[in-house]
C-alpha cells in the first residue's frame, strides 16, 4: 500500500465555475483520488478556494459586501457544488485561512534568510478618490492596441494584448470610475526567482514521465528571457495576507499583503493543517505528506492543473519550496490539460456563455456530466463541448450499454427465475472467452488509470461493458431458456455477477450510478477484481436482488435544443 498525496489547482473564489474549469483540475484529481483508494492506498486529497487578490476585492465590492463575508459565502458556495459533482476531498480549505497566513509569512521569513527577498521601489497608479494605489486589475481605460474601451491595466481581454497600467487610454478606477489618478513611488517585495533557475531546470529536466504539455510550457518558460524573472510578492491592498517576517514585523512593508500567486500555493499545504476529523480534532501527523523528514518522502504527490496554471506549478512555488531551504515535499507528477471549449467558441464567465456548474446540476445527474467530461477530458490537445456531442456519449455509452444490459438482465430474471440469482448449468467456451477477454481489458484499464491516461480508461471501461453486451446477446438467455432453463440460468447468473463487477470498476467515474447497481444487486462487497473469474462467482445462486430504476435515461432531442439555446450567451 502506498501513500498517495493529490492536489488539484485550488479554484478562484469570485464566481461559481464552468464545466471548463471542472475538467481541468478538480474532476481528473478526483478520478485518481478515486481509484487508488479502491486499490488500498492510502489517500490525501486537498484542494481549497483561492481567496486573496484583486478580482476577490471587486467581486464582493459588485456584490456589495464585504471581501470576508463574500469570500465565506463562496467558499460554502463552492463546497456544495463540488459535494454535488461526488468530488471525493479529504479537505477543501480556503486560502484565508489562520494556517496558510502562518505558513505564507513563515515561507516569506525563510525566503528573505536566503537572500532570495529583495526590496524593489515601483511606480504605481494612485487614486486619490479612492485614497489608494490601484493593483493593474483594478485600473481599466481603452486598449492602445484595439480600442476597447474596457480594458484592464494588465491585460486586455478583447485582444489579449499584455499591457500595463500607463498603457491604457483614459485610466479610471475599477472601483469609483474615478479618472483622478498619478504614478508614485511605492515598495515591494520580490522574489529572486532568476537565483534559483538552475536548480529548477535540473529538476524538470530529471522528470522524464511528465506528459509533454507540462514540461514544455516549463521549459519554455525557463529559456524566455521573461519567463523566470524576479516577481513581485507584495501588494498594497487591505485583503490578504499581512506581510510578516515568519512571526516578525517587515519594516517598510506596514499596509501592505503578500500576493496571491505567492500565497495561493502554499495554502495546499495549509490545508492539511487545517484537516479535521469527525469530532473537529486536527490531524497532529499532518507534516508527514508533506516534509522529507516527517515521512513524507514514502509519499507520492500528484498535482492536477489547466495550463495556464503550470507555471506557477512547475517554477514559481518550487522556487518558493526550493528557496526555503526547508524539506518540504516536491510534486512527483503534473497532470496538466488543455482547454475543453464550448460549442464552437470559448467558455466565458464574463458573458455567461457555457454550462456552469450549478446550472448542470439542476438539469442531470452529476454521473452525466462526470462520464462525459472525462471521456473527453482534453489531455493530447483542446476539446470541445457540443450538445449533440453531449446527448451522443450520454445516449450511446450509458443509456444503450450499460443501462441497457443492467436493465435487460435483471427484468429477464424477474421475470423467468424471480429477484433471485439463479441455479444450474456451466459455464462453457463462450463464459471462458468473455473471462479472457475481461482479463485482458482490466488489466489495460488499470494500466491506463495508473498512467492517469483518462480518455483511454475510458475507453477501456466502456470496452468493458460492450463486451458483456455481446456476450449477453450471443447467449440469448431469452431464446435459450425455451430449451434449455438451466444454461439460461448459468448466463444469466453470470451476468448478473457482471453488474456488480461493472459497479466496482466504475465507480471512479461514475459513482452514484455504481452505488445504484450495487444496491440493487443486495451487495456491499467493493473488492477489486484480481481474478475475473472468481469476481463473476461472488454474487451465489439464490442470493436475492431487486431491478433497479431507469440506470440513465435518453436526453431527447428537445432538450438538447433547449439547453443549447439556453447556454448560448448569458447567464441569469
Amino acid at each position: 500500500m502506498a501513500r498517495v498525496l493529490i492536489t488539484s489547482a485550488i479554484p478562484y473564489i469570485n464566481g461559481i465555475k464552468h464545466l471548463g474549469n471542472l475538467v481541468g483540475s478538480q474532476l481528473p484529481a478526483d478520478l485518481y483520488a478515486r481509484y487508488m483508494r479502491q486499490r488500498g492506498h492510502e489517500v490525501l486529497f486537498l484542494c481549497a478556494t483561492d481567496e486573496h487578490g484583486t478580482p476577490a476585492e471587486l467581486a464582493a465590492a459588485k456584490a456589495g459586501k464585504p471581501v470576508a463575508e463574500f469570500c465565506a459565502e463562496m467558499h460554502a458556495v463552492q463546497a456544495k457544488l463540488g459535494e454535488g459533482f461526488r468530488l471525493s476531498f479529504d479537505h477543501f480549505g480556503r486560502s484565508s485561512s489562520p494556517q496558510n497566513h502562518a505558513l505564507t509569512q513563515h515561507f516569506a521569513g525563510k525566503l528573505a534568510e536566503a537572500g532570495l527577498i529583495e526590496e524593489v521601489s515601483e511606480r504605481q497608479v494612485y487614486s486619490h478618490a479612492d485614497g489608494r494605489f490601484l493593483p493593474d486589475r483594478y485600473i481599466e481605460g481603452t486598449c492602445p492596441n484595439c480600442g476597447y474601451d474596457k480594458a484592464r491595466g494588465d491585460q486586455c481581454e478583447n485582444c489579449t494584448k499584455q499591457l500595463d497600467p500607463t498603457d491604457l487610454i483614459e485610466p479610471r478606477s475599477a472601483i469609483s470610475g474615478s479618472t483622478d489618478l498619478e504614478v508614485r513611488e511605492t515598495k515591494h517585495l520580490y522574489l529572486r526567482q532568476s537565483q534559483i533557475r538552475d536548480r529548477l531546470r535540473d529538476w524538470i529536466d530529471g522528470q522524464s514521465d511528465w506528459p509533454i504539455l507540462t514540461t514544455s510550457i516549463a521549459r519554455k518558460w525557463l529559456d524566455d528571457g521573461d519567463g523566470l524573472r524576479d516577481r513581485g510578492i507584495t501588494r498594497d491592498l487591505d485583503w490578504g495576507v499581512p506581510v510578516k517576517k515568519g512571526t516578525q514585523d517587515w519594516p517598510g512593508m506596514e499596509g501592505k499583503v503578500f500576493y496571491v500567486w505567492f500565497d495561493a500555493p502554499i495554502e495546499y499545504i495549509a490545508s492539511a493543517k487545517e484537516w479535521t476529523d469527525a469530532d473537529g480534532r486536527p490531524d497532529a501527523d499532518w507534516e508527514r505528506w508533506w516534509r522529507t523528514d516527517k515521512g513524507a518522502e514514502d509519499v507520492r504527490y500528484v498535482q492536477f492543473m489547466g495550463k495556464d496554471n503550470v507555471p506557477f506549478h512547475t517554477l514559481s512555488f518550487p522556487a518558493t519550496i526550493m528557496g526555503s531551504g526547508e524539506p518540504w515535499k516536491l510534486v512527483d507528477y503534473i497532470k496538466s490539460f488543455n482547454y475543453l471549449n464550448y460549442d464552437g467558441g470559448q467558455f466565458s464567465t464574463s458573458q455567461g456563455r457555457g454550462v456552469f456548474q450549478d446550472q448542470a446540476l439542476e438539469i442531470l445527474p452529476a454521473d452525466y456530466w462526470r462520464w462525459w467530461l472525462l471521456s473527453h477530458a482534453p489531455e493530447s490537445s483542446d476539446s470541445e463541448f457540443t450538445w449533440e456531442n453531449f446527448q451522443a456519449g450520454v445516449n450511446k455509452d450509458l443509456a444503450d450499454v450499460l443501462g441497457n444490459f443492467v436493465s435487460r438482465v435483471t427484468k429477464f430474471c424477474r421475470s423467468k427465475f424471480g429477484e433471485v440469482v439463479p441455479e444450474g448449468g456451466t459455464t462453457g467456451p463462450a463464459e471462458e472467452a468473455l473471462v479472457a477477454e475481461l482479463t485482458r481489458r482490466l488489466a489495460a484499464y488499470q494500466d491506463h488509470m495508473e498512467a492517469i491516461e483518462i480518455r483511454k480508461a475510458a475507453a477501456e471501461l466502456r470496452a468493458i461493458w460492450v463486451a458483456g453486451n455481446e456476450y449477453l446477446q450471443s447467449a440469448a438467455p431469452w431464446t435459450l431458456f425455451k430449451t434449455d432453463p438451466e444454461a439460461a440460468a448459468a448466463v444469466v447468473r453470470l451476468s448478473l455477477n457482471l453488474i456488480r463487477l461493472y459497479a466496482v470498476l466504475s465507480r471512479p467515474f461514475i459513482p452514484d450510478a455504481a452505488q445504484e447497481l450495487m444496491r440493487a444487486m443486495n451487495c456491499d462487497d467493493w473488492t477489486w477484481p484480481e481474478d475475473i473469474g472468481a469476481a463473476l462467482t461472488t454474487l451465489p445462486a439464490g442470493h436475492a436482488f431487486t431491478v433497479p430504476d431507469v440506470t440513465f435515461r435518453k436526453i431527447t432531442d428537445d432538450e438538447r435544443e433547449e439547453w443549447k439555446a439556453r447556454f448560448s450567451g448569458t447567464r441569469d
